[in-house]
């Protein structure tokens, strides 16, 4: 939308200025697979390592975001697209505000993960595929919702009714049916340590 009544304002606290007090830079780190692939546990356990190194950082979980900024979106492509774009917004304000955002969401479409990336400068966008067959998946999930989705009472659930896509060539797989929480936040944190978001510990 485009209104000529609409200015940016452009504030003196920068977004170089707060990654130089928080001492690392800022990212999207965006966590992407199968419900009960493990997206939101290492997502947190990224968290709780980067708060203990005293960096800035914070998840946006899917279930958690659904329960307010989402809560009228359903399930369908096109709510799932507005669900991811909405994420994309939010994750833009954190990138700003000079915080490491850790995203854990299924997003299972590929142009939906690519147009958040689009919406960051070059590198600021990482892109974590959470790789898990569906049949693990499904017997590590404990609410219940993949047998609700296979005898119908769940339409469009990713894996059983609605397609995932997983990503060609994302910055980082990891093989969350062979590797264990503690070397999953290890692969991340190296990760990170690469790009140089964060110092060398």
């Amino acid at each position: 939308m485009e209104d000529k009544n609409l200015t940016w304002h452009r504030a003196t606290v920068t977004r170089t200025r707060r990654e130089d007090q928080n001492g690392h830079r800022s990212a999207v780190i965006w966590f992407t697979g199968l419900s009960g692939s493990g997206k939101s546990t290492i997502s947190h356990a990224v968290e709780e390592k980067l708060f203990q190194l005293g960096g800035k950082s914070f998840v946006l979980d899917g279930d958690n975001i659904r329960h307010g900024l989402c809560s009228d979106l359903g399930f369908s492509a096109g709510d799932r697209h507005e669900n991811i774009r909405r994420i994309g917004e939010v994750s833009k304000l954190f990138v700003e505000a000079g915080v490491i955002v850790l995203t854990a969401f299924i997003s299972p479409f590929t142009a939906d993960r690519e147009m958040v990336r689009d919406m960051l400068p070059h590198g600021d966008f990482l892109e974590i595929y959470c790789q898990c067959s569906l049949e693990t998946c499904e017997k590590r999930e404990v609410k219940g919702l993949y047998k609700k989705a296979r005898s119908g009472l769940i339409k469009d659930f990713t894996g059983i009714s609605s397609p995932y896509e997983a990503p060609v060539n994302p910055e980082l797989t990891i093989d969350t049916e062979k590797l264990t929480i503690d070397e999953s936040v290890n692969l991340v944190m190296s990760l990170l340590k690469e790009r140089n978001l964060i110092r060398a510990v």
